[in-house]
């Protein structure tokens, strides 16, 4: 609870609130001079913001060369802790341990319906995306793909997309894992259920796709889950 507060705190201030969404839309380490041309700010008021989002461990940071010569610089990304904020405090991290251990102590039965699950949340995702912009089922191939950005986005994904609509490919990349927690003690079963979840989010979209895994940040230990998904309009 006491953490709960301090980082309600601490994103009160407007400015901070921005800066941190900022940096989980970045995708790469910041410096306090890119944040304070970003925001127009001075930086030592960048600064100030920066160490006050690291000392409630929302982000870490630490000090690099840059090879052209003079002070080495500062860069800041975000923390692998977990944010959660609640009021009154839930476990929700627990609750999820309980569920996959459970899946998994039963065996291929427990881990067939875990997928299943996985895939059925991803379709609910974009369908509730479809009901909240009152689509129709006539979408183009750009509203198809608007509405996988947001759904991904929503999803906590931090993703970024390429599209090549002449050949019917996107490349997507996962920059955030929410998964990643349980993913460490139960790696391949996680990261299956994961990529179930993509195929349903595809499957509403799409008439038929293949879904391809060019890498995994939690197997291969990249900075990003990447996909390449060739579609059917």
């Amino acid at each position: 609870m006491e953490q709960t507060l301090r980082i309600t705190n601490v994103l009160s201030d407007p400015t901070r609130y921005y800066i941190y969404q900022y940096i989980t839309k970045r995708h790469q380490d910041v410096t306090v001079q890119e944040i304070a041309d970003s925001f127009n700010i001075h930086p030592n008021v960048a600064r100030l913001h920066l160490s006050k989002l690291e000392d409630v461990n929302m982000l870490k940071s630490e000090t690099k060369k840059t090879g052209k010569g003079g002070r080495p610089s500062r860069l800041y990304r975000l923390s692998d802790d977990v944010i959660q904020l609640n009021f009154p405090f839930r476990d929700y991290q627990l609750l999820s341990k309980i569920a996959i251990e459970t899946m998994v102590s039963l065996g291929e039965v427990g881990k067939k319906a875990l997928y299943n699950t996985g895939k059925k949340f991803g379709m609910e995702v974009i369908e509730q995306e479809i009901n909240r912009l009152h689509q129709n089922s006539n979408l183009s191939f750009e509203q198809k793909i608007n509405i996988l950005k947001h759904a991904s986005t929503i999803a906590g994904f931090y993703p970024e997309f390429e599209i090549n609509e002449e050949e019917s490919k996107i490349y997507f990349q996962i920059f955030n894992c929410p998964f990643k927690e349980i993913a460490e003690e139960h790696t391949s079963t996680i990261c299956n259920m994961h990529i179930e979840f993509l195929k349903g989010m595809f499957s509403v979209l799409f008439d038929s796709f293949e879904l391809e895994e060019k890498q995994n940040m939690i197997m291969g230990g990249c900075d990003s889950c990447a996909y390449n998904a060739f579609v059917t309009k």
